[in-house]
């Protein structure tokens, strides 16, 4: 098995507020692709702090994180940010760590998205090819 990866669109989901609101015009939102990992080991988003800071993100909290080998770090946790990948969005709450952006379980769950490790890529679920569905029992 190998690494399976995605390119990301993460945008900055209170500038998105603001132009709604016709606080903000829409070419001041901070927007940014990554190409991310994709660690179906991990449940949350993680966003290193120089992607965090160029989209313009507050940490307005801290939470523990729990990395693979058991050792424990509290870290920033960012306001939501809007996260799309392949045609597919969601708002997520990012931890602020590491060096790379990470894709987790829970934003695999709410787009309906499936990882092929023997081929390397991200799919649609076959069943909802077209769009996600969200199972709520």
């Amino acid at each position: 098995m190998g690494e399976v990866r995605a390119t990301v669109k993460l945008t900055n989901a209170a500038d998105m507020a603001l132009v709604r609101r016709n606080l903000i015009r829409p070419g001041e939102v901070h927007s940014l692709e990554v190409n991310a990992l994709i660690d179906t080991g991990a449940v949350s988003l993680v966003l290193p702090s120089f992607v965090v800071e160029r989209l313009g993100l507050a940490r307005p909290f801290k939470q523990v994180a729990e990395y693979a080998d058991g050792r424990r770090e509290e870290v920033d946790v960012t306001e939501p940010v809007l996260v799309e990948i392949m045609a597919r969005h969601t708002n997520e709450e990012a931890l602020v760590l590491g060096d790379e952006a990470i894709i987790g379980q829970t934003i695999l769950e709410k787009m309906d998205l499936l990882v092929d490790c023997r081929e390397h890529r991200l799919l649609p679920n076959p069943a909802h090819p077209d769009q996600p569905v969200t199972k709520i029992k």
